[in-house]
């Protein structure tokens, strides 16, 4: 007898349906065989679906058994196919009831041996996929119910163990969809941050730095000295940035699915990502890959913020690998016979000692490091990749009288309506560019047109390259910021106030930063 049902498995962020046939017939030998291209964990469900089949009370068939994953020719991987071969077995052994409603729904979910169905990953990718194909329903593990539940229009049962999916296809329960009230709850923990830019006391000029990088999705490194406060600072961006736009929060939530990184009974990721990988990160952990691709770093801080701490301790082939995704706001990871896309458009915040001993320009201590130690400490950080970041803030160490100071410092809610005001002016300005939002994403030709400035600007910008020596990458970097200062401003043109605060922030661009 022959049985049908479906299942889905994950490439990149997106899904395909995958149908698992189950046959069984008396002739030839007595075997269990998976064919459809299936990995080790998929080869190896066989064993897991005769103990948890044998440990509720059915029988395994001691006939010749095949199982066949279409479309063959795609690879299929993970455990997440035990539960769909599972009820195939024992439609096909006519040990189940109404088993032609099987192909009806999409079922996921692992097995354990005594029947107790575990989560999976790519929840929701698969639950949009099984949307698109118009199933009449998608049965997860109870884990992933949430999650799956997200997406509109399709009903979703969330099962713990082998039994209670049995017991629902020969109508004896039924399973109860999960409802998620995805906007409401979305709503509600968009602004419930557990840190706040008001904790950190004074620090006002580096504040206004990360407040101009998030009005204009500029990249920044934060240079200072151990324990001025750079990885405070950073750690709080997100709590200033605009709140995730459900279509954003959908995209980021898909790429977390897909890693595997979401917690349990998940939905939304509401706010926005901040990941800040060690420095001992290898380039596949960073960027994404590895035999059955997965999202790298780069991928799971999409539509939020990569920080980097201590960015001349990476190794330069990490960085160097980053530096195509930064342009192109996504990765493509090629394989002999697969080539995935991940997004990853992200902010890149990196902050790092100014010298070896942390010390170099340091107003109290001095500096231990030997001649040509602080340029070579720099000079870790290659050129290209130093272009790719428009802010450039030294941080100095905190006074006491401002640390023991009872002085209440602004909270991130005030920034943030900056912040959103700014993106708003960016929002209407870059209509009509597909791909652009924000002023960090201006190509050279639209740099040209919108960032015009007057004749004394001109001659501003003129002396500042020629006094402090400017390489020629600084020049687009600090058109770029001074129109973000001046949309902070809410000013239609770029004034020599928004052009000199702009100029602030290249001190790595200064020739002899380090002499």
């Amino acid at each position: 007898m022959l049985v049908k049902t479906y299942g889905s498995a994950v490439f990149g962020v997106d899904a395909i349906t995958v149908a698992v046939e189950v046959s069984i017939n008396n002739q030839g030998k007595s075997e269990a065989v998976i064919v459809g291209l299936p990995d080790s964990a998929v080869k190896e469900s066989m064993l897991r679906v005769e103990s948890a089949i044998k440990d509720n009370g059915y029988f395994m068939p001691r006939t010749r058994l095949i199982v066949n994953l279409a479309p063959a020719d795609v690879r299929k991987s993970g455990t997440a196919f035990d539960l769909p071969i599972a009820l195939g077995t024992l439609g096909a052994s006519e040990q189940l009831d109404n088993a032609e409603k099987l192909i009806d729904y999409v079922i996921m979910g692992e097995l354990s041996l005594d029947g107790t169905v575990r989560p999976i990953k790519g929840a929701l990718p698969i639950a949009i996929q099984a949307r698109k194909e118009n199933f009449k329903g998608l049965i997860v593990p109870q884990q992933n119910a949430r999650e799956a539940a997200m997406v509109n229009n399709l009903n979703v049962y969330g099962v713990t163990h082998l039994n209670e999916v049995i017991d629902f296809f020969k109508d004896e329960n039924t399973l109860e969809p999960v409802i998620v009230n995805t906007r409401e709850e979305f709503a509600q923990a968009q602004s419930d941050f557990e840190i706040d830019f008001c904790d950190v006391k004074g620090q006002e000029n580096i504040k206004r730095a990360l407040e101009i990088a998030a009005a204009g999705g500029h990249n920044a490194i934060l240079i200072g000295p151990p324990g001025a406060g750079k990885t405070m600072l950073a750690k709080r961006l997100p709590t200033i940035l605009p709140p995730l736009s459900l279509q954003e929060a959908l995209e980021t939530t898909k790429i977390h699915s897909v890693a595997g990184k979401l917690p349990e009974n998940a939905t939304l990721i509401s706010k926005r990502p901040y990941r800040s990988p060690h420095h001992t990160i290898s380039d596949v952990a960073l960027v994404g890959g590895g035999g059955n691709p997965q999202p790298g770093e780069i991928s799971l801080a999409h539509n939020g913020v990569l920080f980097l701490d201590e960015l001349p301790e990476f190794k330069r082939t990490v960085l160097e690998v980053m530096r195509q995704p930064m342009e192109e706001r996504r990765v493509t990871i090629s394989r002999a016979k697969v080539a995935l896309d991940f997004p990853a458009s992200f902010m890149l915040v990196a902050s790092m000692n100014p010298c070896p001993c942390g010390f170099f320009n340091h107003p109290e201590k001095e500096c231990t490091c030997p001649p040509g130690a602080v340029q070579k400490y720099l000079n870790k950080i290659s050129g290209p990749l130093l272009d790719r970041i428009d802010l450039h803030v030294e941080v100095t160490p905190v006074a006491f009288s401002e640390l023991s100071s009872a002085q209440q410092f602004e909270k991130s809610v005030k920034i943030r309506e900056r912040v959103i005001g700014a993106r708003e002016i960016q929002a209407i300005r870059y209509k009509d560019n597909e791909g652009v939002y924000a002023n960090a994403q201006m190509s050279s030709k639209m740099l040209k047109e919108i960032c015009v400035i007057d004749t004394p600007s001109q001659n501003l910008l003129k002396t500042a390259m020629e006094k402090l020596n400017l390489s020629a990458r600084a020049y687009d970097r600090i058109l770029k910021v001074s129109r973000t200062i001046a949309d902070l401003a809410a000013s239609d043109e770029i004034k020599p106030e928004h052009l000199a605060e702009a100029i602030q922030y290249r001190s790595l661009d200064r020739e002899g930063w380090a002499g």
